[in-house]
C-alpha cells in the first residue's frame, strides 16, 4: 500500500493537462502491488520481482482457502477409470459426468505459491480428463432450472417482480444447496465464501484512503467484495448479523468521516470510484431487499442516487464542467465497462423504487454506450485493447453488467454478442497466462479485490466453449459469490484435452504469441511475444515491439516489469511520442525485452507486420502428461523495421525447437546507430563472452550467441535508465527495480543477424541432447528449416 495520505481536492479534474479530457494528464494512482503469497504443500523456491498481479492481502485469504480445501478433498481418488459409454446429451450422460466428477474430486492438486496457478497431478484419467462438455440435465441435483421469467418483449427498464433481481434470483438460490451437495467445486467455493466472509466480519470498516488525487478505487473495491460476501452468506443462513454487517459499511461508506461532504464523497472526478460504489450498494440494496426496513431502504437508495447514479447523469451531460464522463466517448477499455456497469447495475436495483426517474434516464443510456464502446475493447483476435492485467476489470464490469441486465430484465440486449469476436477474450485469457503467470505487458493495474477473471465463467457458458469454465474453476480468484451463480454445474472433461499448444493473435493492434510444451506442467516451456502497435492501449502499454517472455523449469527467466508508479507526474499524459510516459524505466523501450537501437525510445507510430505464425498443431491429449513429438515446432517472425527511424531493416523472430526443449530468438538488423539485444530476469547471471549461465534456486538455464557477430559478448547491467536518457520531469524518481538484472549484447552500428539460444537445463538431459540449430535467414525460416 501507498504510505502517503493525500487531501482530498474537490476542484481537481483531468483535463488539466490534455485537451481530450482524460484521466490520463496528471496520473491515475491507485496501483499497489502484491503483499504476499501463500504457502501450499508443494512450493517453489524464490521470489519473482515481476510477479505483480495484485492481489490483495484479502484475496490471499481466497487462494489460501482453495489450496486447503483442494488438499483435502484429493486424498484419496482413482486415477483410472473406464471411459463413458452413455449417449452424449442424454441425462444418463449427465448423471455420469456427475458422477465422475464426484468421484474425482476437484482437478487441481494444489495452487503455486508463487505464481498463484493450479498445480495438476501426473496421471491419465480417461473417465474425467475428457473433451469439454456441458451435459444438460432437467435434474435439479445437477443442473440450474430455467429461469421462469421469460419477458416477451423485454426493455431495460422493466424488471422481474420478485428479489433478488441481480445475477441471482430466487430460483437460483432455492436450487443451490442441492447443487452444492453434488458438485465438488461449487462446495469448495462456498466453504471458501463462508470462510472469507467470517475473516471480514471481525475486520474494523474500511478506512477512508484517497491515493492521490483520483484514488478511493481500492475503498470501492473492498466494500463491494465484503458486501458480496455478506450479502451471500446471509441468503443461505438468514442470519441476521450479516445484514448488521453489511449495513455498518454501508453507513461507513457515505459518513462525515468517509471523504467530503456533498455530492463529490466518492470521488466522481476519478469515476471509477464512483461507479464501484454504486454497485456494491446496488447489490446491497437487492440482495439484503428483503430484510431492509423501510428506513434502511429509503436511505440506501437516496445515498446511492446522490453520491452515485446523479453523478452518472452529470458525467454523461457534463453539466458541471468537470468531465468525469470522458470515459463515454470513444473509450474501448476498462473504464467503459466498469463505469456503465456499475451505473447499470445501482440503477437495476431501485427501478420501482425510485420516483425521481434517475434510474431510467440513465438505463436510457449506458447499455447502448456500453455496446459501442466496453463491448469493443477485445480486438478481431481476441486480445484485450489495454493489457492482460487490465482484461480482468474490463470483463468483470462487462460481465456484472450483462449478467445483471439478462437476469433482471430478461435480457442482455446483445452486449455479450454486438462484438462477434467477444468470445474469443476467453482463449486470449487461457494464452496469456503462462506457468510463469500472465505475459504481463504493459500496466498492471491497482488492487484486485472484488475484481476477478470469473466472467470466464459466464462466458464459457453464454458462448458455449465449456474449456473456459474448466480453465477458471481451478484458479486462484474462483471461489466469490458470481461463481456460484455463473458457474454450470454440467460441465465435464479437462480443459487441456485437444488444446493446441500455440496460438497466434494477428489483429495488427496486438500481433502476439504465445507457444508452450504442455497445459499442465508447471514446469512446461512457455514463450510469449508480441509486436503490434504503440497507440490504441488507453495509455496503458509500454514501448515494446518485440518484447518477449520465457517460462521453463517452474519459474520465469524473462519477464516484465509491470507497472511503474501511478502516482508519478504525468505518468498517463498521453501516448504521444514527446509523452513524458516515455521517461519513466518501466514503460521506455529499455525498460522491456527488445532491441534497442541509439538507446532511444520506439516510435509511437511503428506499425509492425507479422511475416510467418507457423505451427506443427501439436495439441495436448487427455492426460495431464505430454508426450511431445521430437519434430513439434512453433515459430513467430515480423518485421519490426518501423520501431526505428535508424534502422534500414529489422526482422525478429522466435522459435521452439527439439521437441519444444529450447528457445531461439533471432534479429536480422540492419541499423545505422548501435543497437543493444536486452532481456530483464531474476536470475544470477554468469556471463563468459558468448554465453551466460543464468540460476534461480536449483534451476538453470544455458543462454548463447550462436554465429556470434565479431565483438559480440554478453553482458550485464542494473535495470535503470541509461545514463544517455533525457532527465526526468523535476522532483521526479524513477521506480527503483531490485533483484531484476539486464542481459545484453551491444554492438555498433552495421548489419547483423543475431541468435540467442536459450537451453532450459532439464532433468534427465544431458549436453548432448541439447541441439545447435544452422543459421537460416528469417526470411527462410519454415517448420523444418532447422532441422539439423
Amino acid at each position: 500500500m501507498a504510505s502517503n495520505n493525500y487531501s482530498y481536492n474537490a476542484t481537481y479534474n483531468h483535463s488539466n493537462a490534455s485537451n481530450i479530457h482524460t484521466p490520463y494528464g496528471s496520473g491515475d494512482p491507485y496501483y499497489n502491488e502484491s503483499t504476499g503469497f501463500i504457502t501450499p504443500n508443494a512450493s517453489k523456491k524464490g521470489a519473482s520481482k515481476w510477479v505483480k498481479i495484485g492481489i490483495p492481502v484479502a484475496l490471499v485469504v481466497v487462494a489460501a482457502a482453495v489450496v486447503g480445501i483442494v488438499l483435502g478433498v484429493r486424498a484419496s481418488h482413482k486415477t483410472e477409470s473406464s471411459a463413458s459409454s452413455a449417449a452424449p446429451g442424454s441425462e444418463a450422460a449427465a448423471s455420469q459426468a456427475a458422477s465422475v466428477k464426484n468421484q474425482v474430486g476437484i482437478f487441481a492438486t494444489a495452487t503455486d505459491s508463487q505464481y498463484l496457478l493450479p498445480i495438476y497431478p501426473s496421471t491419465t484419467n480417461t473417465a474425467a480428463y475428457t473433451t469439454p462438455t456441458f451435459n444438460p440435465s432437467k435434474n435439479a441435483a445437477l443442473a440450474w432450472p430455467a429461469d421462469p421469467f421469460q419477458p416477451s418483449n423485454p426493455s431495460p427498464t422493466s424488471v422481474r417482480s420478485d428479489r433478488p433481481r441481480l445475477i441471482a434470483p430466487s430460483y437460483k438460490w432455492d436450487a443451490l444447496p442441492d447443487l452444492i451437495k453434488n458438485d465438488p467445486y461449487l462446495k469448495a467455493w462456498n466453504e471458501t465464501i463462508f470462510g472469507n466472509a467470517t475473516a471480514y466480519y471481525s475486520l474494523p470498516v474500511v478506512q477512508y484512503f484517497m491515493d492521490g488525487d483520483s484514488g478511493i478505487l481500492d475503498n470501492a473495491r473492498e466494500i463491494k467484495m465484503r458486501i458480496k460476501a455478506f450479502a451471500y452468506v446471509y441468503r443461505l443462513t438468514k442470519d441476521t448479523k450479516w445484514v448488521d454487517r453489511a449495513y455498518k459499511e454501508l453507513q461507513n461508506a457515505v459518513s462525515d468521516s468517509f471523504g467530503p461532504s456533498g455530492d463529490l464523497k466518492w470521488n466522481p472526478t476519478h469515476f471509477l470510484d464512483t461507479a464501484e460504489f454504486t454497485a456494491a450498494f446496488g447489490y446491497a440494496y437487492d440482495w439484503f431487499y428483503d430484510v431492509w426496513t423501510d428506513d434502511q431502504k429509503s436511505e440506501i437508495l437516496q445515498n446511492m442516487i446522490t453520491y452515485g447514479l446523479n453523478r452518472g447523469v452529470i458525467a454523461y451531460s457534463n453539466s458541471d464542467n468537470l468531465f468525469t464522463g470522458w470515459w463515454t466517448n470513444n473509450t474501448q477499455g476498462n473504464w467503459n465497462c466498469v463505469c456503465n456497469g456499475g451505473l447499470t447495475v445501482g440503477s437495476l436495483a431501485i427501478l420501482g423504487d425510485d420516483t425521481t426517474g434517475t434510474a431510467e434516464k440513465l438505463l436510457g443510456m449506458t447499455v447502448d454506450n456500453a455496446k459501442n464502446n466496453c463491448a469493443q475493447a477485445v480486438s478481431t483476435d481476441g486480445t484485450w485493447t489495454e493489457t492482460a492485467n487490465y482484461w480482468y476489470f474490463g470483463t468483470t464490469g462487462h460481465a456484472e453488467m450483462a449478467s445483471s441486465l439478462q437476469t433482471a430484465t430478461g435480457s442482455d440486449y446483445d452486449l455479450l454478442k454486438v462484438n462477434p469476436n467477444f468470445w474469443k477474450t476467453g482463449l486470449f485469457h487461457m494464452y496469456v497466462t503462462g506457468p510463469g503467470s500472465l505475459f504481463a505487458y504493459g500496466d498492471h493495474g491497482p488492487n484486485k479485490f472484488s475484481t476477478t477473471a470469473n466472467a470466464m465463467l459466464l462466458y464459457g457458458d453464454y458462448f458455449n466453449h465449456p474449456e473456459f469454465v474448466l480453465f477458471q474453476r481451478d484458479q486462484h480468484d474462483a471461489p466469490e459469490p458470481w461463481s456460484m451463480f455463473w458457474y454450470n454445474p454440467t460441465v465435464s472433461g479437462a480443459f487441456w484435452d485437444n488444446m493446441p499448444l500455440d496460438h497466434f493473435f494477428t489483429d495488427e493492434l496486438d500481433q502476439w504469441a504465445a507457444m508452450r510444451s504442455s497445459w499442465t506442467d508447471e514446469n512446461a516451456l512457455y514463450v510469449g511475444m508480441k509486436f503490434g502497435k504503440l497507440q490504441g492501449h488507453q495509455t496503458h502499454n509500454d514501448l515494446d515491439a518485440g518484447d518477449f517472455v520465457i517460462d521453463a523449469l517452474g519459474t520465469r527467466w524473462a519477464g516484465e516489469l509491470g507497472s511503474g508508479d501511478y502516482r508519478s507526474e504525468n505518468y498517463f499524459s498521453n501516448d504521444t511520442q514527446g509523452s513524458e510516459r516515455w521517461l519513466y524505466y518501466r514503460k521506455r523501450t529499455e525498460g522491456q525485452n527488445t532491441v534497442l537501437v541509439n538507446g532511444d525510445n520506439q516510435l509511437v507510430t511503428a506499425s509492425p507486420q507479422i511475416l510467418q505464425n507457423l505451427t506443427s498443431g501439436t495439441a495436448q491429449g487427455s492426460s495431464t502428461v505430454m508426450d511431445i513429438p521430437s519434430d513439434s515446432t512453433a515459430l513467430f517472425t515480423g518485421d519490426l523495421t518501423s520501431a526505428y527511424d535508424t534502422v534500414t531493416s529489422w526482422k525478429r523472430g522466435v522459435r521452439l525447437l527439439n521437441g519444444r526443449k529450447q528457445v531461439l530468438i533471432q534479429d536480422d538488423i540492419n541499423a545505422s546507430q548501435g543497437i543493444m539485444w536486452r532481456m530483464h530476469t531474476n536470475a544470477t547471471v554468469k556471463a563468459d563472452g558468448t554465453s551466460a549461465t543464468l540460476t534461480i534456486g536449483d534451476k538453470t538455464m544455458q543462454m548463447s550467441i550462436l554465429n556470434a557477430p565479431s565483438g559480440a559478448s554478453i553482458a550485464t547491467g542494473p535495470a535503470q535508465r541509461l545514463s544517455t536518457d533525457p532527465p526526468l520531469i523535476d522532483n521526479q524518481t524513477d521506480q527503483p527495480n531490485p533483484g531484476v538484472t539486464v542481459v545484453s549484447i551491444s554492438l555498433p552500428a552495421g548489419t547483423y543477424s543475431l541468435q540467442v539460444l536459450f537451453n532450459p537445463q532439464w532433468e534427465g538431459m544431458s549436453s548432448s541432447d541439447f541441439v545447435t540449430p544452422p543459421s537460416v535467414a528469417i526470411d527462410s525460416w519454415s517448420l523444418t528449416s532447422h532441422n539439423s
